[in-house]
C-alpha cells in the first residue's frame, strides 16, 4: 500500500489538494497529512504542493489591479486561513511554516513597490480618528498582522516614504485617532528596521510637541490683537516631514494679520529662522448659521477662503471665486466640489451636477441642514491626489538613485580597482531594495561622465577609482 501511495502521491495531490484548500475542508486536508507523513517522501510531494497553491492563490490577489483597495485586507485573511491549516492540519511542523513563509516572501513582491504602498495606506485607515470598528486590543493585532507582511517587503523605503506623507496628514490635519497608537505602531517599525528608519517621524512627534508650548505662549499675544480668531500654529523641522506643494492664496485680512503677529512673535526669540507657510495643510472650524440653526464647520483653509466669501453675498460665480481667493483651478475645482457636490452641501451649483467646471455659479445654501452641531467637510485634506502619489513615488526613486551612486562610490573608494561584475556583487550585497543590473550600469555610466570613475585602459570591463 505504501508504494502505490508514494507512486500515486502526485496525482492524489494534483487532483484534489487545491480544492480541499480553496474549501477550507479541514478534516480531509488533516486526513491527507496524517496518510502521507507514514510513506517516506510524501511530505515532501505535499509540502511543495502547498508552496505551489500558496504562490498561485496569492499571486492572484496581489496582480489583481481592480481589487488593489482590498489587497492588503485580502492577504491577511488568506494568510489566517493558511495559519489555521498549517497549524491544525499539519500540525506545525517546520517544514510547512518556513514553505508557507517563503511563498509569501514571493508573492508580496511580485509587485514592485505597490504592496509597499498600498500596506502603507492600509496602516493609514486603521490609524485615523473615526475608525470605530476595532477595540484598542484588535487594532494593535492588526498591526502585529500587517508587521507580519511588511517583513516580506523588498523595498522597504517605499512603505516608509508613503507612510511617513500619511502620518504628516493625519497629524497636521488632526485626524489620528489615537497617539497611543501610532507610537505602538512606530515601536513596532523601530523594533523591525532599527532607530534610523523611524528617526524622522519620531522628529515630526516632536514638533507637535513643542508647536503646542509656542502655541501656548502667543495666546497672550492673541489677547491683546482685540480678534476673534484663534490661531494655532505647527512649526515643522524641514528634515523631519515629507515635502508638500505649496500653494499662493489670498488670506483674509484678519488671517494676514494674525500671521504677521506670529511671525514676530517667533523670530523675536528664534533668531535666523525662516518660517513658510503651507497653506495646503490649514485647516479651520468656522461658525456658520442656516434657517435650521447655527452649526460648526470643520474646513480646510481653501474651503474657509470660499465659504467666507458669502458672507458679502449669496452668489458668486466661478471666475469670481478664483479671483478673489487666488486658489489654483484644479485645487478650487476640489474644493468646491467638496463643498456644493459632496455630502454636506452648504452651496448649490448651477447647472446641478458631479463636476465643477468654470462657467458654474454657486448659491449659499441658507436651508442647509445636519443631525451634528460640527459637521467634518474637510475629508479632502486627507483623500491623496494623483500628483501627490506621483511625487512620492518619484522622490523614493531620486532617493535610491542617489544611494546607488554612493554605494558604487564607497566600495570603488575601498577597492580601488574592480570588475563590472565583481562590482554588481558588491552592489547587490549592501544595497536594502531591490535593483536591477541594467539600471547599476546606468548609475556606473553616470559616474563615468561625472568623473568618479574611469574604464581602465587594458580592461573595459574594468573600473577604476578617480580620486
Amino acid at each position: 500500500i505504501s508504494n502505490k501511495v508514494l507512486l500515486h502521491a502526485a496525482a492524489i495531490i494534483g487532483r484534489g489538494l487545491d480544492d480541499l484548500l480553496d474549501a477550507n475542508r479541514m478534516r480531509d486536508l488533516r486526513m491527507l497529512h496524517l496518510l502521507f507523513e507514514r510513506i517516506d517522501g510524501c511530505l515532501e510531494k505535499l509540502c511543495k504542493a502547498f508552496n505551489a497553491y500558496v504562490k498561485s492563490r496569492g499571486t492572484a490577489i496581489v496582480m489583481d489591479t481592480e481589487r488593489e483597495s482590498n489587497m492588503v485586507q485580502d492577504l491577511l485573511d488568506f494568510g489566517d486561513k493558511l495559519d489555521a491549516i498549517v497549524e491544525d492540519c499539519f500540525l506545525n511542523q517546520d517544514r510547512f511554516t518556513h514553505t508557507l513563509k517563503d511563498a509569501f516572501a514571493v508573492i508580496v513582491n511580485r509587485r514592485a513597490n505597490k504592496p509597499a504602498e498600498l500596506i502603507a495606506k492600509f496602516v493609514d485607515l486603521k490609524l485615523r480618528a473615526g475608525n470605530k470598528a476595532s477595540t484598542d486590543e484588535e487594532l494593535d493585532h492588526t498591526l502585529d498582522k500587517v508587521m507580519v507582511l511588511f517583513r516580506f517587503i523588498q523595498g522597504k523605503d517605499f512603505f516608509e516614504a508613503f507612510y511617513q506623507t500619511c502620518l504628516a496628514k493625519r497629524l497636521l490635519v488632526g485626524k489620528s485617532a489615537s497617539v497611543d497608537s501610532e507610537r505602538a505602531m512606530l515601536s513596532k517599525l523601530k523594533q523591525e528596521c532599527g532607530p534610523g528608519y523611524t528617526n524622522k517621524m519620531e522628529g515630526m512627534f516632536k514638533d507637535m510637541e513643542l508647536s503646542k508650548e509656542i502655541s501656548s505662549g502667543f495666546k497672550s499675544v492673541v489677547n491683546r490683537l482685540d480678534t476673534d480668531i484663534e490661531l494655532s500654529v505647527n512649526i515643522l523641522t524641514m528634515g523631519h516631514w515629507p515635502t508638500f506643494p505649496s500653494a499662493e492664496v489670498q488670506l483674509l485680512p484678519q488671517m494676514m494679520r494674525l500671521q504677521d503677529a506670529f511671525r514676530q512673535f517667533y523670530c523675536s526669540k528664534r533668531n535666523g529662522r525662516k518660517l513658510t507657510w503651507q497653506n495646503t495643510l490649514g485647516h479651520c472650524v468656522l461658525k456658520a448659521t442656516f434657517k435650521a440653526g447655527k452649526k460648526e464647520l470643520q474646513v480646510s483653509l481653501f474651503q474657509t477662503l470660499v465659504l467666507c466669501l458669502f458672507n458679502n453675498a449669496d452668489t458668486f460665480p466661478y471666475d469670481q471665486i478664483q479671483q478673489t481667493t487666488g486658489i489654483e483651478a484644479v485645487e478650487l475645482k476640489r474644493t468646491l466640489q467638496s463643498l456644493a457636490c459632496g455630502k454636506a452641501r452648504v452651496l448649490l451649483k448651477e447647472p446641478k451636477g458631479k463636476d465643477v467646471n468654470e462657467g458654474d455659479v454657486f448659491h449659499f445654501n441658507k436651508d442647509f441642514s445636519h443631525k451634528l452641531f460640527r459637521i467634518k467637510i474637510n475629508q479632502i485634506q486627507m483623500k491623496e491626489t494623483q500628483e501627490e502619489n506621483s511625487n512620492t513615488a518619484e522622490r523614493v526613486i531620486q532617493d535610491r538613485q542617489y544611494q546607488i551612486d554612493a554605494a558604487i562610490v564607497r566600495i570603488m573608494k575601498m577597492r580601488k580597482v574592480l570588475s563590472h561584475n565583481d562590482l554588481l556583487s558588491e552592489c547587490f550585497g549592501q544595497l536594502k531594495f531591490p535593483v536591477k543590473a541594467s539600471d547599476l550600469k546606468k548609475r556606473i555610466e553616470n559616474l563615468i561622465d561625472r568623473d568618479y570613475l574611469a574604464r581602465s585602459a587594458e580592461n573595459a570591463n574594468e573600473y577604476n577609482y578617480v580620486a
